[in-house]
């Protein structure tokens, strides 16, 4: 049961990065404005960096390859996203509250990543901690 529950988690958490990754390409105007509105810079070169980074970390993910790496990268690109894209203090009425829930979600995934890590580090790197 405790493997079942870790690959659905695991797969689910991929799933995450791999939609949107895919739709970075599918919607590249929106992404881009988007990018833009929050005053991003280097938004068509980060925008691609990110869509491929999401993909194949996914990938990784699913296929449960250096499981414990990609969650902490991942992590690093959630901590980027939450301040540059879900910057709630910046706005106000509805939209400073939508903004507030997706900061708050991505902690929970920021969670559930760091848990993944912690599981998933190969029993050489456990002697060291």
């Amino acid at each position: 049961m405790n493997t079942l529950l870790l690959t659905a988690g695991r797969v689910l958490l991929a799933l995450y990065f791999l939609i949107p990754g895919i739709m970075k390409f599918v919607s590249w105007d929106m992404h881009i404005q988007l990018m833009e509105k929050h005053d991003m810079p280097f938004v068509s070169l980060l925008l691609g960096l990110a869509g491929i980074f999401q993909i194949g970390a996914a990938a990784l993910l699913i296929a449960n390859r250096f499981t414990w790496l990609v969650a902490l990268l991942l992590v690093g690109l959630v901590l980027v996203i939450n301040v540059s894209l879900h910057d709630f203090w910046n706005y106000s009425g509805l939209e400073g509250a939508h903004e507030m829930q997706n900061f708050i979600k991505n902690l929970g995934i920021l969670a559930g990543l760091l848990i993944l890590s912690g599981y998933s580090i190969p029993e050489r790197f456990k002697a060291m901690s």
